[in-house]
C-alpha cells in the first residue's frame, strides 16, 4: 500500500526563500513498490486511495489541505498553515493506447501522455524524448512539477504557443475523500481519452469546455490534481542567439513582432527570398538604471530534429542568466542610491552572454530551457500586458524604478493567449514584463518588495493600461479588487464552476490565505444545471 510520511515542520519556505510561512505538518506519499505491485495503474489508484484518506483525515480534524511540488512559486499561492502534501515523488506515467482514445478525439494518440502530478518538467522531456516527442513549451527552467506549472499558470516563451496548460488536455482530480470523488476532467468539444480509460483509473468522466478552462488554472484549489494528461509534438531543435540590436529597432518588435518588415534580422535565419524569418521566441532584456542605444535581446528559430548537432551544455551554462552574487543583497540594504551603478557593472554577468558573429546555439527545448542555477533568495515580478501596449507600459515601470531603485532587472517576452479562465495570458498576444533580482530588506531609505508590487500596479492604473499579474510571481497581492480589476466577469466564473465541483466543505478544505486575499475563496450556490451540456458530455455530480 502506499505511504504516507507525516512530519511536524513548524514552518514552510519556497525554493528562493519567500517565507518562512507556518505550517503545522508536512505529508509525503510515497508509492507502493513495484516488486510487490507491479502495474502502474493500480500504483495509481492505490496512491489516489491514500490522498483520499489524507484528505478525511484533515476534514475530520476540521483543518485544510494542499498539494505542492518543487517549491517554485515566490507567492504565497501554495502556502497552507494546516497541512500541505509534497508531490515530488508521485512520479508515474500511464500508457496511452489507441484504444483508450475518444472517438471524437482530435488527437493523435501517439502524441497523448498521461503523467502523475509530481513529474517535473525535466523527467517528463526525458520520458517523451523516448518517444521522439517534445513538450511544446515550458517555463524558464525544468524542475517545476506539472501540475505546479498548470495551477500558477506557467507560461513559456513560444510566440504562437501559449502557457503549459495550453497543451494540458485531460485532468484527473481528487476532490474530496469519497470514492465518487475522483473525476476525470477534459473538454466537451475536443476529448482526449475514452470512458473505459477513466474508470481504470477509478474516476467519473466530466466533460465541459466552461469546468476545465477553470480547473486550468486552478491556483491549487479545485482538488488535489493526481493526473494530467497532455499533448506533445514531435521532437524539435532551437537555434539560439543572442545579440545587442538598436533599441528602437527592438521596441517596434516589442509592439508589433513584424519580423517581416523589420531590419532586424539573423544572417542564417531568412527565407529563400531573404526575407527575416519568424522566430520561434523572442525576449528583450531592459536594464532600467541605463540609458544604452542597444538592447540585447535572445531569439530562437525552430528546427526539425537531427541528432546531428553539438553537445549545447558547454555554451548553455555560460549563456543562461548567471548567479547574481550574494553581495549585491547586501550592498542594496545599505546603499540604495548605488543600486544603479552597482547593476551597471554587473550587467555582463547579469545578461546572457552575446553570441559572437551571429554563433548560434543548438538545442532541444528540454536542453535550452535547462537547469536555472540560482536558487538562493530572489525576486520576480510579472505582469501581463496586451502587445500594443508594450512599450508604453515598459517605460512606465522603468521610471517607477529609475524613482524607488530595487536590485533587479526587466525582461520582456511574448505568449499566445490562453483559454484557461484565470490565466495569466490574457490577451491575444501577452507581452510578459518582468523584473527578476535579488531579494532585499526594507529599510528607512528603501521601501519594502510589496510595496514597489503595489507601485507597479498603480504606475499601470494611472496610465489606463490593462495588466494580469503572474499567480506565482511577487506582488502586493491585497490591493484592493485587483483580481475584479484583472479578470472582470471570469472571476466570477471560475467561482461558481469551483462550488459546483466540490461541496463547501471541500472548497474550504481546498482554500488558503492567497485565495482569501484576492478574493477568490466565496462559495457560491449554483444549480446542478449551472454546467451547460454536463448531462450530455458526462455524469452529473453524485
Amino acid at each position: 500500500m502506499a505511504t504516507t510520511s507525516e512530519l511536524p515542520v513548524g514552518q514552510w519556505d519556497t525554493l528562493h526563500e519567500n517565507g518562512p510561512f507556518p505550517l503545522q505538518r508536512q505529508f509525503i506519499t510515497r508509492h507502493e513498490s513495484k516488486a510487490t505491485m507491479p502495474g502502474r495503474v493500480a500504483r495509481y489508484n492505490n496512491a489516489a486511495d491514500e490522498i483520499r484518506r489524507l484528505i478525511k483525515e484533515c476534514h475530520d480534524n476540521n483543518e485544510g489541505f494542499r498539494a505542492y511540488g518543487s517549491r517554485w512559486s515566490m507567492s504565497k499561492v501554495l502556502h497552507q498553515k494546516d497541512n500541505m502534501h509534497q508531490n515530488n515523488l508521485m512520479y508515474l506515467d500511464l500508457e496511452v493506447d489507441p484504444g483508450d482514445m475518444h472517438q471524437d478525439s482530435p488527437y493523435l494518440a501517439e502524441n497523448v501522455f498521461f503523467f502523475e502530478c509530481g513529474n517535473t518538467i525535466k523527467l517528463i522531456s526525458q520520458r517523451l524524448a523516448e518517444y521522439g516527442k517534445s513538450l511544446k513549451t515550458s517555463g524558464a527552467s525544468n524542475g517545476q512539477t506539472i501540475a505546479g506549472c498548470i495551477s500558477t499558470g506557467v507560461h513559456g516563451a513560444g510566440l504562437n504557443i501559449g502557457a503549459v496548460q495550453d497543451y494540458v488536455v485531460g485532468l484527473n482530480i481528487i476532490t474530496g475523500p469519497q470514492p465518487g470523488d475522483i473525476v476525470y476532467l477534459e473538454r466537451h468539444t475536443r476529448p482526449a481519452l475514452n470512458d473505459a480509460f477513466a474508470h481504470q483509473i477509478n474516476a467519473r468522466v466530466i466533460r465541459n469546455d466552461t469546468l476545465f478552462n477553470a480547473a486550468l488554472v486552478s491556483l491549487g484549489s479545485f482538488g488535489f490534481i493526481h493526473g494530467v494528461v497532455l499533448e506533445a509534438e514531435d521532437l524539435f531543435l532551437l537555434n539560439r542567439y543572442v545579440k545587442r540590436v538598436d533599441k528602437n529597432v527592438a521596441l517596434s518588435l516589442s509592439k508589433t513582432l513584424d519580423f517581416k518588415n523589420s531590419t532586424f534580422s539573423i544572417a542564417k535565419e531568412v527565407d529563400p527570398d531573404g526575407t527575416p524569418a519568424i522566430p520561434w521566441h523572442y525576449k528583450v532584456f531592459v536594464n532600467p538604471y541605463v540609458n544604452d542605444p542597444d538592447y540585447v535581446i535572445e531569439v530562437m528559430y525552430k528546427k526539425p530534429y537531427t541528432g546531428a548537432y553539438p553537445d549545447p551544455f558547454t555554451k548553455i551554462e555560460k549563456s543562461i542568466y548567471k548567479d547574481l552574487i550574494y553581495l549585491l543583497i547586501k550592498f542594496s540594504e545599505k546603499f540604495p542610491k548605488s543600486i544603479p551603478w552597482f547593476i551597471k557593472r554587473l550587467q555582463s554577468s547579469i545578461l546572457p552572454e552575446i553570441t559572437k558573429d551571429e554563433e548560434e546555439i543548438t538545442a532541444t527545448l528540454y536542453e535550452t530551457f535547462w537547469d536555472a542555477p540560482y536558487k538562493g533568495p530572489a525576486f520576480a515580478c510579472s505582469v501581463g500586458v496586451d502587445i500594443a501596449d508594450s512599450e508604453k507600459a515598459l517605460n512606465a515601470l522603468v521610471t517607477l524604478t529609475k524613482s524607488n531603485p530595487i536590485p533587479g532587472i526587466f525582461a520582456m517576452r511574448y505568449v499566445k493567449k490562453s483559454d484557461a479562465t484565470l490565466a495569466f495570458t490574457q490577451f491575444d498576444t501577452t507581452c510578459v514584463i518582468e523584473i527578476d533580482g535579488i531579494q532585499w530588506e526594507k529599510s528607512r531609505k528603501m521601501l519594502s518588495l510589496e510595496e514597489y508590487g503595489r507601485l507597479m500596479i498603480q504606475t499601470l492604473q494611472t496610465a489606463n493600461i490593462p495588466f494580469t499579474v503572474h499567480w506565482g510571481k511577487n506582488m502586493d497581492w491585497a490591493f484592493p479588487n485587483l483580481v475584479q480589476d484583472m479578470y472582470g466577469s471570469k472571476a466570477q466564473t471560475w467561482k461558481e464552476c469551483r462550488s459546483w465541483l466540490l461541496s463547501q466543505e471541500m472548497a474550504q478544505l481546498f482554500s488558503n490565505e492567497f485565495l482569501a486575499t484576492v478574493g477568490l475563496d466565496d462559495f457560491i450556490s449554483v444549480p446542478p444545471h449551472f454546467i451547460q451540456s454536463l448531462n450530455i458530455h458526462g455524469n452529473p455530480a453524485t
